[in-house]
């Protein structure tokens, strides 16, 4: 999906990057700890290899992801999520929070580990440091 978007937009450019399909799934994997080809492709029910091939290379070539060799004969790599690619993290959280209000069946919380209870999102301005809400923010 390279540059599908000519768009001054960050969303867009985003897209460009991780839009594909298949793409956020594969940076799940990664995220909860599956990162040789083989957990990736067996807990991704239905992804035809050479298009998980294809993804895992673009990830690599926008810097999502690097490749760190684990086997030398034959030679066998994992995937390591880069600063970037960790980041989503954040993106991922956002859509599980977007799913549980709003999905039919819900699959997923997040849960902060320490009481159990349900975690939201907050918007913080580390200037002012304060917590603000929606209304108080906008774009420039």
């Amino acid at each position: 999906m390279k540059n599908q978007y000519d768009l001054p937009c960050n969303i867009a450019q985003t897209l460009n990057i991780i839009g594909d399909k298949w793409t956020l799934l594969i940076l799940r994997q990664l995220m909860v700890g599956r990162d040789t080809y083989k957990e990736i492709k067996d807990h991704l029910e239905g992804i035809p290899s050479n298009l998980l091939s294809n993804r895992l290379k673009s990830l690599e070539q926008d810097e999502l992801i690097t490749t760190e060799l684990y086997q030398n004969h034959p030679p066998r790599y994992k995937y390591v999520l880069t600063e970037s690619g960790i980041d989503l993290g954040d993106v991922f959280n956002s859509i599980i929070i977007w799913g549980e209000k709003h999905l039919q069946k819900c699959h997923k919380q997040l849960i902060h580990k320490e009481c159990g209870h349900k975690v939201k999102l907050q918007y913080y301005c580390s200037s002012c440091d304060k917590v603000i809400v929606k209304d108080d923010i906008t774009t420039k």
